[in-house]
């Protein structure tokens, strides 16, 4: 374990010192070409800020007008059915929108129920197992000025459904 720790204490400066001499044999001047991607940054992050404050006043509005919670108590008797706690079904809407309010929720279950608990691990590997699709559409997309992105949206909820039921099925068979 100790070489281990060598690693990860060297590994970037290496990979810093890596680039900087990379940059000095190609002739490349560096620090102009980081400054540069700095002020790029900059306008991408000023020019995102409208998509990511609606996707936020979305979330806050679905959340506290009780739409959230009246869904859930409707797929209740359902998920009962097959032995899913109905406590993950926010953390399962939430996370492809967006991945601070899935990590809230995540940390409010597990604070709740447990870390061992069947809904700590359920949230954890449901968690781990899924993307913030939309956060991540409306970044990129919206960063580059693509307004279509129907095709994109429809692959990224489905492998977010799978990522999500697979979870499921795993954490009931292994723990349930």
């Amino acid at each position: 374990m100790q070489w281990i720790s060598m690693i990860s204490i060297w590994m970037i400066p290496i990979i810093i010192a890596f680039i900087l001499l990379y940059s000095i044999w190609k002739k490349i001047p560096a620090y102009e070409v980081f400054v540069e991607g700095g002020k790029e940054g900059i306008k991408i992050a000023i020019s995102i800020i409208p998509f990511l404050l609606g996707m936020l006043v979305a979330i806050t509005v679905f959340r506290a007008s009780g739409a959230l919670d009246y869904f859930v108590g409707f797929l209740k008797p359902l998920l009962k059915i097959f032995g899913i706690p109905s406590e993950v079904v926010p953390l399962a809407i939430i996370r492809p929108i967006s991945g601070n309010a899935a990590l809230g929720l995540l940390s409010d279950l597990i604070a709740t129920h447990g870390p061992d608990s069947l809904i700590g691990r359920m949230a954890s590997v449901i968690q781990g197992s899924t993307d913030t699709t939309l956060y991540v559409l409306t970044v990129y997309f919206g960063a580059v000025g693509i307004k279509k992105m129907g095709d994109a949206l429809k692959v990224g909820l489905l492998a977010d459904l799978v990522g999500i039921l697979t979870a499921i099925c795993i954490v009931v068979w292994m723990f349930g």
